[in-house]
């Protein structure tokens, strides 16, 4: 065992004496040791000079960020030729505001810190920018966090002290410095974490290098095997030895010796020495090392030329990560360093800002905010005035209201409640004394008079293409168990037994697929998508689907079309053009009723009623008619009664302040009304 701990001990020993002699890969010069701090020189030389990784990340960086526009604001309001912006759009004689930024991230990129020195007007607003190399700042620490001076230096001897202040921390010169866990002046680079990477791949690169020069082969060696007349080995002499390198040096080695065969005579042979570069993978070793370098100073693998990372799809989404999760958190701490340090010395009333709104890379960013804020406000979510505020736009008149699609009715819960007989006798007499003072015909009573000649002349039998998708849609509701209503599965037995439909039946199914074909858009509607077939798609196929859609739109038009022109036609009805959605008699009554409902209770605001109230309510009370059937009461037998049952109760919920049974229209409701949902 004092064997085996002696030979244990002087490997021990030798070992630790290596590591403390050696500079081996030398991690730019950098010894193996802990503790020993990065040189900048070694880092800019080793990293950016001569590493294309990092030079591409450097300049991804610093370039993005030094073209972001800039200004300088008092409040909300965008100063133009401000002294300060004067002094920062040229800081020096040598530079332009862009060369200026581009610098000033470079140096922050490669050594963590970054030095601007503030000349002229030493009492008020400097006259010029300029900035020092890392390398050349010395900081002199005192006992205070705070250092006590800035020395420039310059082959050792200090050109320049800059004090500091040690109750405010001002100076001449601004120190911006990225943050280093183990030192309280200086700043930390993204080059140091990225050391052992760049070394790996400047060697990858020197060795292959170094590979093509000698042949694109590995090194060898020559084995010399001859014997004597007595059996043993002989050596080769000195010059014999020397002659054979000369020979092997001159015929085989460099890059255009590469290929050509090696003849040895008598008893040699040649044995490789090294591995192969299929062996030590050298190209998937440089590009995780990229990765690796990229990783560290937050650019995408896409922007740094990574194999396999970049399609046109993901280039311009690694373009916006860039600026959301490096360029802009650096834009924001040159911003709060320049006014905390520089803006003060023009004005405490103004403030430098960067323009994110205004690069390019964040136009996806922006599309994708407005279709959802426009979404938001077609869908009655938010209103105008609220979707301008987060696109940052200003308010406009009338723009604090909620809307929503016209198409949209209240069902279920909304739905007309159960009437008392009272009531109920009041909407038949309403709607009796409509039809018997209406002694004129409209386009609606027409087409949905099927005893009309012209209209029972044009064919609504469904076609074969309407019945094989209504057939697909019935197994399709059977096997997943969902999809549609009972009306929809009504509508495709029709469909599948090819009946001849009537002319309300192919205006609803013109109706039911303009309202749904937003459906179209949702997952699972198509072939491959997930979830395919879904509840749309299912009740798509039941109403006979693109072919039913398309073939309704053509039913639909003719109808309108012949009921149109028997409108035209007829000389005794006295009507010449086609009428509102709302006919005039249905508005007259109407507006009878808002003025013996305001008579009584019209005094108060919250209990008024108005013309445009009531025929919204009338207008819903139709479209729940067409587009809920089974929620229509027995008794009822038209469109313009079951309206008229609507707008009665929605009177006497006005009137009252509560509902008989399920509330309905509450968004109509005056603002203050107890009912009201506004």
């Amino acid at each position: 065992m004092a064997l085996l701990d002696n030979i244990k001990n002087v490997f021990t020993i030798r070992g630790n004496e290596y590591k403390r002699a050696s500079n081996m890969v030398g991690y730019f010069g950098v010894g193996a040791s802990e503790g020993k701090q990065y040189k900048y020189q070694d880092l800019a030389k080793e990293g950016y000079l001569k590493n294309a990784i990092v030079y591409r990340c450097v300049n991804e960086i610093s370039k993005g960020a030094g073209a972001v526009d800039y200004c300088v604001k008092s409040g909300d309001t965008m100063l133009e030729n401000h002294p300060l912006q004067v002094l920062i759009d040229r800081p020096n004689p040598l530079q332009s505001n862009t060369e200026f930024f581009n610098a000033l991230f470079g140096f922050l990129l490669l050594s963590g810190n970054a030095y601007i020195l503030r000349v002229g007007g030493e009492i008020g607003a400097p006259k010029e920018l300029h900035l020092l190399r890392p390398d050349r700042i010395r900081i002199n620490g005192g006992k205070k966090p705070i250092p006590e001076s800035y020395d420039y230096v310059i082959n050792g001897r200090v050109q320049a002290s800059y004090p500091v202040d040690q109750d405010t921390g001002y100076s001449q010169l601004k120190h911006i410095k990225l943050w280093n866990p183990l030192d309280d002046f200086y700043g930390c680079s993204p080059l140091s974490a990225a050391a052992v990477e760049v070394d790996q791949h400047n060697l990858s690169s020197k060795h292959n290098i170094n590979l093509l020069n000698n042949g694109a082969r590995p090194s060898g060696a020559v084995i010399f095997k001859p014997k004597d007349e007595s059996g043993f080995n002989v050596n080769l002499t000195e010059g014999q030895r020397q002659q054979l390198l000369t020979d092997l040096n001159n015929r085989f080695q460099g890059a255009g010796n590469a290929g050509r065969p090696l003849l040895l005579e008598g008893d040699f042979d040649w044995k490789e020495m090294g591995l192969s570069p299929k062996d030590m993978d050298f190209i998937n070793l440089k590009h995780m090392s990229a990765t690796d370098i990229a990783l560290c100073f937050g650019v995408p693998n896409q922007l740094v030329g990574v194999p396999d990372a970049q399609t046109y799809s993901n280039v311009a989404e690694a373009r916006l990560a860039l600026y959301e999760e490096t360029i802009i958190p650096h834009l924001k701490l040159i911003q709060s360093d320049i006014n905390e340090w520089l803006v003060p010395m023009f004005s405490e009333n103004v403030r430098f800002e960067y323009m994110y709104e205004n690069i390019p890379a964040l136009s996806e960013r922006k599309r994708k905010t407005y279709e959802n804020v426009t979404s938001a406000v077609r869908e009655g979510i938010m209103t105008r005035n609220e979707a301008r505020e987060i696109l940052g736009l200003s308010p406009i008149d009338g723009g604090d209201e909620i809307y929503i699609s016209s198409t949209l009715f209240p069902i279920g819960s909304e739905s007309t409640p159960e009437p008392t007989p009272e009531e109920e006798e009041l909407d038949i007499q309403d709607y009796e004394d409509e039809e018997e003072d209406d002694d004129e015909k409209d386009i609606d009573d027409i087409i949905w008079d099927e005893d009309v000649k012209a209209i029972a002349d044009i064919d609504l039998t469904p076609t074969d293409g309407m019945a094989s998708e209504a057939e697909r849609g019935l197994k399709w509701r059977k096997e997943f168990n969902r999809g549609g209503t009972m009306v929809g599965v009504a509508r495709a037995n029709q469909l599948v037994r090819k009946e001849n439909l009537s002319p309300s039946t192919v205006r609803r199914m013109f109706s039911f697929f303009s309202r749904h074909e937003v459906d179209k858009q949702g997952q699972g509607f198509k072939v491959g998508q997930e979830g395919y077939p879904s509840a749309g798609r299912i009740a798509w196929a039941l109403w006979g689907g693109d072919a039913g859609f398309a073939w309704s739109r053509k039913k639909r038009n003719q109808l309108e079309a012949e009921a149109e022109k028997m409108l035209k036609q007829d000389k005794h009805t006295g009507i010449t053009e086609l009428k509102a959605p709302i006919s005039a008699k249905v508005k007259e009554g109407l507006k009878n009723k808002v003025e013996k409902h305001n008579e009584k209770y019209g005094d108060k605001p919250t209990k008024r009623a108005t013309l445009r109230m009531l025929e919204a309510v009338f207008r819903r009370g139709v479209g729940a008619y067409n587009t809920n059937p089974q929620s229509v009461r027995p008794s009822v037998t038209n469109q313009d009664q079951w309206a008229y049952a609507r707008v009665n109760s929605f009177l006497t919920a006005l009137r009252t302040g509560r509902f008989r049974s399920g509330k309905h229209d509450t968004d109509l409701f005056p603002k203050g009304h107890p009912l009201s949902s506004k």
